[in-house]
């Protein structure tokens, strides 16, 4: 359920980092999110992006966002440094594709820049439970690092501030090295060369990838295979097909043909346009589903993702 929400207060935490205090319009009480939620922003017409939430326990009046202005915006980030408070935004209810594991003996929170937003809240939940955890933060150097008072008042924060590669590396591995041993839970969110690192370090360390936990904001967009052919969209509800070029997504062909389908990040990251595969096999493009899920073939994200086969029954 989407409400409007008023921009509160806005303020720079980097250079890049612009963050937001958003409250209630009609001034009700929110219902604490739970850590690693994200919420979906209508920041113009048909332009919905998702942001973490960094919301401690205790903000149960204000929704809090961390925006990084991107140089190539595609009109998000772009759009949310033009605000201004007193600006009015549509916001969708709180879902979480990164909860926490309630029975995990520790967590280990790596964070990559702008990467910290959900684990900054996973850490404030972590701090308010007595529960034990270890929160890193890797930035380019002390003035790309944000949200540093707030982290230093929890305690259990390490910032890693301008390594080179080979010392970013040998250190990822010594706090996998030493998570595994403590059979902890890993929560890793940030730019996708960083977050590969963390998940080929902790798959040589022979992690179990149920303790191997990732968000990520954006994924490089899939290139198109010299293999990918023409194939037909059935639309169970209608019975109507739809020819998909090979240059083109699915969701670009429903939408040319008036169908009503939501998307938004159109990178396979997000979920907003997830689609339960009625007949065919999907040929998995995106960084959303899990393994289980891929292997499954039950769902799929239409934005990236093509077919196997020549047909696909979709239910739409």
């Amino acid at each position: 359920m989407s409400q409007q929400f008023k921009v509160a207060r806005i303020w720079d935490e980097t250079s890049e980092i612009r963050c937001f205090e958003l409250v209630p319009e009609d001034g009700h009480t929110l219902h604490a999110p739970e850590p690693g939620a994200h919420i979906d922003v209508h920041i113009a017409d048909k332009l919905i992006r998702q942001y973490s939430l960094w919301n401690g326990p205790e903000d149960t009046r204000s929704y809090f966002i961390g925006v990084k202005k991107e140089a190539e915006s595609r009109g998000g980030s772009a759009g949310m440094h033009g605000l201004a408070a007193g600006n009015l935004l549509t916001i969708g209810s709180p879902k979480n594709n990164f909860p926490m594991d309630a029975d995990a003996r520790k967590s280990i929170l790596i964070a990559g820049g702008i990467g910290i937003t959900p684990l900054l809240s996973m850490a404030r939940y972590l701090a308010a439970e007595g529960r034990s955890y270890e929160l890193h933060l890797f930035a380019r150097s002390e003035t790309h690092a944000p949200f540093k008072d707030l982290l230093g008042s929890l305690g259990n924060a390490s910032f890693h501030l301008g390594l080179q590669a080979e010392a970013r590396d040998a250190l990822v591995d010594e706090i996998l090295a030493g998570g595994k041993a403590e059979g902890a839970h890993v929560y890793t969110c940030g730019p996708k060369p960083f977050m590969n690192l963390i998940v080929t370090t902790a798959e040589r360390q022979g992690w179990n990838p149920d303790r191997v936990h990732l968000e990520y904001f954006s994924a490089d967009l899939p290139e198109a295979s010299a293999d990918d052919t023409a194939i037909e969209v059935v639309l169970a509800k209608s019975g109507r097909a739809i020819v998909v070029a090979p240059d083109q997504t699915i969701t670009d062909a429903l939408i040319a043909e008036g169908v009503d389908i939501l998307t938004s990040c159109e990178q396979g990251v997000c979920g907003t346009c997830l689609t339960t595969v009625l007949e065919g096999e999907p040929d998995h493009r995106d960084v959303y589903l899990n393994p289980a899920e891929r292997k499954a073939n039950k769902t799929m994200l239409p934005c990236v993702s093509r077919c196997r086969g020549k047909r696909l029954v979709l239910d739409l």
